[in-house]
């Protein structure tokens, strides 16, 4: 619950941001102001109905306006903040214009001021006229004082430059924002680039050498997909020819009830010794948990490794193949029929194996390799991360994460994390594409 207080509160606080740069900053108070006002405050409110529905399962019709104003509403965050340095050097080069103008003005009517006096004529006694349309104890024209710049149009001036000013500045942030958003969109629902590795693994049988895996993670199921991005998923693995298949989480935005027809072509999935899955965070995020797509992937052709491990024969020479839970199933009570624990347990998965063979580690999360290099994984594949999906998030998974995209190492294990083959939430890809890996083992 602190969570989703935390998260609404961003949300407002970046409305906020906006409001004041986008609408406060560039117009005058009156009925575009407000008009702007409301509009800026129920895209706010859409947001918590956005992320609120697509774990319902309600609201489903607001998916692509919602996800799309998430993605749109980040990157004016983006543009506008990367805008505030030139924008307050704009706006004090204004201020330093209009300071010395006020000071030279200034000094012009001291001038004229002196002038008018030194132009005066000298009082002899003589009775001085009073001239037309004065009064006695009115100053002259001269002598009063000129107008204050308000009056004379200096400050309305300045007005207008700190104007032009915001203006520009939200014109510049909402053309990069959509032109951002737009490319990421066609990212993101265009073809997963396939990325070849080899990854040598130094305790490797030269038998198993050249064994195949065909990586996809974050496939992501959901309202905002149909069937031809799983169809598009499966053409391309099959093209692969790779030896196993491995979906490591994050299937399934939904119940089987909702997604299950979207799920279907994953039973032409082909490989030479099948195709393996585990659960990702978003699978126990579903109303029914978990348990349903296990039954369901199951009778697709797909086996899902709960916290145990298989062996793959290749060329004479045996590998193991293990599989843990996610870490967000501990604590959930979504332990099955009662002989699958609840979350990892990774010495139900590997305890008591052969330790001269090489094993091959699948984890949602990168962050499991902790545990994976207590038990001397060789190589762990994971997803979870998107790659950061959305620059710069690229730059803050690492604070919860070991590894962001690609391969990397966590205490002596290898760790490779593919990108993933879909999107949550926005349809947006900055930075990061999706991505289906064919990954190699060398001896």
């Amino acid at each position: 619950m602190g969570f989703v207080v935390l998260v609404f509160g961003v949300v407002a606080l970046v409305h906020y941001y906006l409001w004041r740069r986008l609408v406060r900053a560039t117009t005058l108070p009156g009925r575009t102001r407000r008009v702007l006002t409301w509009i800026l405050l129920g895209l706010g409110a859409l947001v918590p109905v956005t992320l609120v529905g697509s774990r319902t399962g309600w609201g489903h019709f607001l998916a692509w306006p919602g996800f799309f104003w998430i993605a749109v509403m980040f990157y004016l965050l983006v543009f506008l903040a990367a805008l505030e340095i030139p924008r307050a050097l704009a706006l004090f080069a204004l201020e330093r214009r209009s300071r010395r103008r006020s000071e030279a003005a200034l000094a012009r009517r001291l001038a004229d001021r002196r002038r008018a006096r030194a132009a005066e004529p000298v009082l002899t006694g003589e009775p001085v006229p009073v001239r037309t349309g004065t009064h006695p104890g009115t100053a002259s024209a001269a002598e009063s004082p000129d107008p204050e710049p308000s009056a004379r149009g200096g400050e309305p001036e300045a007005i207008g430059r700190r104007l032009f000013i915001a203006r520009t500045a939200a014109a510049v942030a909402g053309v990069g924002a959509l032109a951002t958003v737009g490319y990421g969109v066609r990212t993101a629902l265009g073809d997963p680039v396939i990325e070849s590795v080899k990854v040598t693994l130094p305790r490797l049988d030269p038998r198993l050498s050249g064994l195949r895996f065909a990586v996809v993670s974050d496939i992501h199921l959901g309202p905002l997909t149909g069937t031809g991005h799983s169809e598009r998923i499966v053409r391309m693995i099959n093209s692969l020819q790779a030896d196993v298949v491995a979906v490591v989480g994050d299937l399934v935005d939904g119940t089987v009830a909702e997604l299950g027809r979207l799920a279907r072509p994953l039973a032409n999935l082909e490989s030479r010794y099948g195709s393996y899955f585990v659960t990702g965070n978003h699978e126990y995020y579903t109303a029914n948990g978990p348990d349903e797509w296990v039954e369901e992937l199951g009778g697709l052709g797909i086996r899902t490794l709960r916290n145990e491990r298989v062996e793959i024969a290749h060329g004479g020479a045996v590998l193991d193949l293990a599989g843990v839970d996610d870490v967000t199933g501990t604590g959930t009570g979504t332990g099955g029929t009662g002989t699958v624990p609840e979350g990892p347990d990774f010495e139900r998965a590997l305890g008591g194996r052969d330790r001269s063979r090489s094993v091959v580690l699948l984890a949602h999360q990168p962050v499991q390799a902790v545990q994976a290099a207590e038990h001397g994984v060789d190589l762990q594949l994971s997803g979870h991360t998107h790659g950061g999906q959305m620059a710069p998030f690229n730059l803050v998974v690492p604070v919860q994460q070991p590894v962001v995209a690609g391969l990397g190492e966590v205490g002596g294990t290898q760790v490779y994390v593919t990108r993933g083959a879909g999107f949550w939430g926005p349809p947006v890809r900055v930075g990061a594409p999706p991505e289906i890996t064919l990954l190699e083992l060398r001896a």
